[in-house]
């Protein structure tokens, strides 16, 4: 997309053996809200849902929507998310009461925890689920793209045999960043830049898994972002450039993000699309 100082050699691979959209747009600019158009196919106002929920929110997607894991699994699919959920808190909102049969990570932002910039000591424990379960309380922040990377793949190896349905939604590089050992000041570009090479390197791990268990060929895999960078919180949190503003803002840095799809054989190779692919 034009990022300069950090390299992302894995996403630069599925861009050349797929389709680039430079003009796919979410619903809307924050987190919540974009996340159930894309879970529902549906517009996020119509299912009353806006801005961006945390400990305190009490609404959530209704159970009588139709998600995209439960559309899956009524054809026999296998399903599982792991990163950020953001579709409601309470036990009747969770993954797994919406069509996942796995789910490992948080229920809302991050930031909702004692590294919130000006909420710090009101905040609660950051919860860490597994399935329904809270496994850990402020779990160590810069493990999560590698541990939703490597859950992700041993679904996959689980389910090799059957269609499948994974959901990534990691959880970086929504403000506060980090980036594990492996990665921490590895790109030169400082902190952003480490963050989103381990992401890359998330994305090749997992095509590496997709050949190795001889399903390259038949799995379609998307990436994208749910909105645009949260410029409120200084450069660490990205760029949008050259398009206006980011996240939060109608402006086009706000909800035009990036869009890459790649299926061999079935989404055409080195191509560049300069219209929205979905929506």
């Amino acid at each position: 997309q034009g990022a300069r100082g950090f390299k992302t050699p894995h996403l630069d691979r599925m861009a050349a053996e797929g389709t680039r959209f430079t003009q796919h747009y979410v619903a809307q600019a924050v987190c919540t809200a974009s996340r159930a158009a894309l879970m529902t196919g549906a517009y996020p106002n119509r299912l009353g849902m806006q801005g961006a929920y945390n400990h305190t929110s009490r609404d959530g997607l209704h159970q009588d929507e139709w998600l995209m894991p439960e559309m899956f699994k009524a054809r026999g699919y296998a399903t599982m998310g792991t990163g950020k959920w953001h579709l409601g808190t309470r036990l009747k909102f969770h993954p797994l009461r919406h069509g996942f049969d796995e789910w490992l990570g948080i229920p809302y932002s991050n930031y909702n925890t004692k590294y919130h910039p000006s909420l710090a000591p009101e905040m609660p424990p950051l919860p860490f689920y597994d399935g329904e379960k809270i496994i850990e309380l402020d779990p160590d922040q810069s493990q999560f793209t590698s541990r939703s990377t490597a859950r992700a793949i041993q679904f996959m190896e689980k389910n090799a045999a059957r269609p499948f349905f994974v959901y990534v939604p990691h959880i970086m590089p929504h403000v506060p960043i980090f980036a594990s050992g492996k990665f921490k000041g590895r790109s030169g570009a400082g902190l952003y830049g480490d963050v989103m090479e381990e992401l890359d390197a998330s994305v090749g791990d997992i095509f590496a898994a997709l050949k190795r268990l001889k399903l390259d060929e038949r799995t379609l895999v998307i990436f994208m972002s749910d909105n645009g960078p949260f410029l409120s919180y200084g450069e660490h949190a990205g760029s949008a450039l050259p398009l206006r503003e980011g996240k939060l803002t109608v402006f086009e840095g706000g909800v035009r993000v990036p869009c890459i799809a790649r299926w061999p054989g079935r989404v055409p190779a080195g191509r560049r699309v300069n219209a929205a692919p979905f929506g």
